[in-house]
C-alpha cells in the first residue's frame, strides 16, 4: 500500500521502527501484499508516514507508539523523548500546509546503513530533516551527516534527481544561524545544509519554498520510485555484513541487472556442485568498477556459518583491500553492538570479520602447515589475476618461509588445497581486465593452466570475454578446450560499470586514451562529460582548490599518483612515503593522515580495488607521449631510464588505468608544467601528455 490508502484510513502500515532497532529480517512485510499494494518481496523504507493532514489528526503518543512497537529492540526512555519533541515540533509548524505534502518518519538509507530522522514534502520541495534534540551547537559531523542523506536522495533516489532537495539540521538549542538558501556548483537543486533551532525552523522551511519556482511534487509517485544505489565498496560489504540483501543496496535498473544475475548464477553453481559431489573452478569477467568484489562478498556473506556446508571465504591479495575492508566492517559491528545496548571490544569484532574476509596469504600458510582439507568448500578469490607466477611464488618460498624448489604457481596451489575435499569444493576467480600492475602477476593464465595441467578432473564454468585480447587468455583457453568438461556462460560477465554511478563510459573513455584512441576517446567524452565531470590544469593548487569545491558533505576525494612518480617532489609528493590505508580511506576530514587532508597520496597499490568519489591524478614523467605511441620509464638513482620489459610496460600502463578509474563522480588531470633548469623535468617530459589530454576534449580548469 502506498500513501493513498492512508487517505482512507490515518494510519499507516509500519514496517519497524528506526534503522538502528532494524535487521534485514525483519524488514519483511507484517501485512499482506495486497493490503500494502506493494511485491511481498520489497520492503518499506520508512517506519512512519502519512499526508501531512493525517499526521496533523494523529495523536502524538499514537505516532510514538507505533516507531516504538515494531522495534527488535527495546528503545530507550532517550529515544523516546527525542521522537515526542520531534513529532511536538513537526505538529504547530505544519497546520498551515495541511493537504500540500506528506511526512515519512524514520527513512531507512541501506546504502549507507542509517536512516533519516525525517523526510518532508511540501509543495514543491523535498525537505531532508535530521534533529539533534537539546544540541546547543550545530557540529561539522552533523551538517555532513544530513547532507550525505540528501545526497543520496538526489543520486539514488529516481523521483528526486530532478526535484529540489533541502537539507536542513535541526539543533533545537542552538543560536539561530539565519542561513539562506543557497545552491552548490553543481546546480543540480541540491541546496547547501541549512542550519535552524526548534524557534527557526518555520522560517527556513519558508524561505526554502519562497527560494525555488517549481511545479508541485506528487508524493505519491515520489514514494514508489526506484532507489538505485551504488554503493562504495566499503558501504557495501558493511551493508551486506549487517544483513542487507545485496538487492537493497545496488542498482536494479537495465544497465546495472546483471550483478544480482551474476551473484544468483554463482550461487546456483555452488549448489549444483554440491549436489552432485563434482569439483568446479568458475571464472567471472567484469570492466573495471563492475562489482566483481561485491559480487564475491554477497556470495560468501550468504554463508559466513562454519557449521554451513556451503561455508565459504572471500580471499584477497590486495592488502589494503582486505585492512580497510576488515576494519570498516569491525567498526560497523561495534556501532551496531552499541546501538542495541550492547559492548563489543573492537578486537572481538576485527577477529570475527576475518573469518569473512581473509588475506589471501593466510589461507595459503595454512595450506602449507599440513595436508588437511581446509574448513571452507567454497572460496572466492577476488582479483584472481593478480595471483603469482610459478618463479614468483616459488622465489617467495624459498625467501620467506625456508620452502626450496616450490613447484606450485600461487593458483596451482590455492586450487590444490581446495582439491584436498573428499567430495566437492568450488574455486569462483574475479577476474579485471588490464589491472596486473606488480612483478610475478601471472594474470588469468595461471589458473587456466592448472586446471589443464594439475586438475583435469575439475569442471570449468567461465566468462566468454575471457577470450578477448585484454585477458591475454588466448593460449592457455585453447589447450583447456581439449579434454576438459567448459561451460561458457555470459552471465558471468560484468559488462556494465557501476563505480561511476554518473557515468558507465568513463571505463570506456580511459581504455580508449590509453590506447591512444584519440578520435574515439573524443566522441565518448563528450557522452561522459554531461554527468561526470573530467578537468585538466597544470597546477596542483588549481586541482585541490577544485576537488573541495566539488564535494559534498562526506563524499570523499584524494590525490593518487603512479608508484613510478617519482619526481612529483618538488610538489610535496613523494611516493616513498607509505601511506595506512586505514587511515586514508576511512579517517575523518580533521584527521591529517586522511586522504581529505590532500598531502599524503596513494599509489595504484593502495587504490585498486577501492575508490574515491572525486579524484586528482598527477601525472609524471613515467609515463609519456610521443609520436610513435607511448614511452616508459623509471626513475633510477639521479635519472629517467627507458623501461625495456614489456611486462614492466604493461604494468606501469595499467597503473594509470588503475588511477584514471577510481574516481565515482569526476577527477581532474594535473600534468605539471615542469622545470626546463631540472633535467629529470623538462618541459618536454611534460607537455606531449598534457596536449594529448586536451586534444582528447578534457576541459581545462
Amino acid at each position: 500500500m502506498g500513501l493513498v490508502a492512508s487517505l482512507k484510513s490515518p494510519h499507516l502500515p509500519v514496517l519497524s521502527g528506526s534503522l538502528k532497532h532494524m535487521s534485514h529480517a525483519n524488514l519483511v512485510q507484517s501485512r499482506t501484499a495486497e493490503e500494502l499494494h506493494v511485491s511481498p518481496t520489497r520492503w518499506r523504507r520508512w517506519a512512519y508516514a502519512a499526508p501531512v493532514t493525517a499526521f496533523l489528526g494523529e495523536d502524538v503518543h499514537a505516532v510514538l507508539g507505533q516507531l516504538t512497537e515494531h522495534s527488535d529492540f527495546p528503545v530507550e526512555e532517550a529515544q523516546k523523548l527525542a521522537w515526542l519533541q520531534e513529532v511536538e515540533l513537526l505538529k504547530p509548524l505544519l497546520a498551515e500546509f495541511s493537504g500540500r505534502g506528506a511526512l515519512y518518519l524514520e527513512y531507512a538509507i541501506p546504502r549507507l546503513g542509517k536512516r533519516i530522522d525525517a523526510v518532508l514534502i511540501l509543495d514543491h520541495v523535498v525537505f531532508v530533516l535530521e534533529f539533534k534534540i537539546g544540541e546547543h551547537r550545530y557540529s561539522v559531523a552533523a551538517i555532513d551527516q544530513v547532507w550525505d542523506y540528501a545526497l543520496d536522495l538526489k543520486n539514488f533516489h529516481e523521483p528526486s534527481h530532478t526535484l529540489a532537495v533541502a537539507p536542513v539540521l535541526i539543533a533545537t538549542e542552538a543560536p539561530a544561524a539565519h542561513d539562506a538558501p543557497t545552491l552548490t556548483v553543481h546546480q543540480d537543486k541540491l541546496l547547501q545544509p541549512l542550519r535552524a533551532n526548534r524557534s527557526t525552523l518555520d522560517q527556513t522551511i519558508r524561505a526554502v519554498l519562497d527560494f525555488f519556482r517549481e511545479s508541485r511534487i506528487d508524493w505519491q509517485h515520489w514514494q514508489s520510485g526506484r532507489y538505485l544505489p551504488t554503493p562504495t565498496i566499503i558501504e557495501a560489504a558493511t551493508a551486506l555484513y549487517a544483513g542487507h540483501a545485496v538487492e537493497n543496496i545496488s542498482r536494479s535498473d537495465a544497465g546495472a541487472q546483471n550483478l544480482a544475475l551474476t551473484a544468483n548464477r554463482v550461487s546456483q553453481i555452488i549448489e549444483d556442485a554440491r549436489a552432485r559431489s563434482r569439483k568446479v573452478i568458475c571464472l567471472v569477467t567484469g570492466v573495471p568498477g563492475a562489482g566483481k568484489t561485491l559480487v564475491g562478498l554477497d556470495i560468501a556473506n550468504r554463508h559466513t556459518d562454519q557449521d554451513d556446508a556451503l561455508y565459504s571465504v572471500f580471499l584477497s591479495g590486495n592488502g589494503p583491500l582486505v585492512k580497510v575492508l576488515i576494519e570498516a566492517l569491525a567498526r560497523d559491528k561495534v556501532r551496531r553492538a552499541l546501538e542495541q545496548g550492547k559492548r563489543e571490544r573492537i578486537g572481538e569484532a576485527r577477529s570475527a570479520v576475518k573469518q569473512f574476509v581473509q588475506a589471501i596469504h593466510h589461507f595459503r600458510d595454512d595450506g602449507l602447515h599440513d595436508d588437511e582439507p581446509p574448513a571452507e568448500h567454497v572460496a572466492i578469490f577476488d582479483e584472481a589475476q593478480r595471483a603469482w607466477t610459478q618463479a614468483q611464488t616459488a622465489d617467495f618460498m624459498r625467501r620467506k618461509r625456508g620452502i626450496a624448489d616450490f613447484a606450485f604457481s600461487e593458483p596451482a596451489f590455492l586450487i590444490s588445497c581446495m582439491d584436498r575435499h573428499p567430495d566437492w569444493a568450488v574455486v569462483v576467480c574475479l577476474v579485471g581486465s588490464g589491472q596486473e600492475i606488480n612483478t610475478g602477476e601471472a594474470g588469468i593464465n595461471a589458473w587456466l593452466d592448472a586446471v589443464h595441467e594439475r586438475f583435469a578432473h575439475w569442471d570449468v564454468h567461465l566468462s566468454p570475454r575471457l577470450a578477448e585480447i585484454e585477458y591475454r587468455a588466448e593460449g592457455a583457453l585453447a589447450a583447456l578446450n581439449h579434454g576438459h568438461r567448459i561451460c561458457h556462460e555470459p552471465a558471468l560477465h560484468l559488462a556494465t560499470s557501476v563505480r561511476s554511478f554518473r557515468s558507465e563510459k568513463v571505463s570506456a573513455f580511459v581504455n580508449q586514451l590509453l590506447a591512444l584512441e584519440r578520435a574515439r576517446a573524443r566522441r565518448t567524452l563528450t557522452e561522459v562529460l554531461g554527468q561526470f565531470p573530467i578537468r585538466l590544469t597544470r597546477s596542483l593548487t588549481e586541482a585541490k582548490c577544485w576537488l573541495r569545491q566539488q564535494a559534498r558533505g562526506s563524499e570523499r576525494y584524494g590525490i593518487v599518483v603512479s608508484s613510478q612518480a617519482l619526481r612529483l617532489k618538488p610538489h610535496a609528493i613523494d611516493v616513498r612515503a607509505t601511506i595506512d590505508p586505514v587511515h586514508w580511506f576511512l579517517h575523518e576530514k580533521d584527521d591529517v593522515r586522511s586522504s581529505y587532508y590532500l598531502e599524503d597520496v596513494a599509489t595504484e597499490f593502495q587504490v585498486q580495488g577501492l575508490e574515491l568519489d572525486w579524484t586528482c591524478v598527477v601525472w609524471d614523467g613515467d609515463l609519456r607521449v610521443t609520436d610513435q605511441g607511448w614511452d616508459y620509464f623509471g626513475f633510477v638513482g639521479h635519472r629517467w631510464q627507458r623501461v625495456l620489459k614489456e611486462e614492466r610496460r604493461r604494468y606501469l600502463l595499467n597503473a594509470y588505468r588503475v588511477l584514471l578509474t577510481r574516481a565515482r563522480q569526476g577527477m581532474v588531470i594535473v600534468v605539471p608544467e615542469g622545470d626546463s633548469s631540472d633535467p629529470t623535468r623538462i618541459p618536454d617530459f611534460y607537455d606531449p601528455a598534457f596536449a594529448m589530454l586536451k586534444a582528447a576534449g578534457i576541459p581545462a580548469i
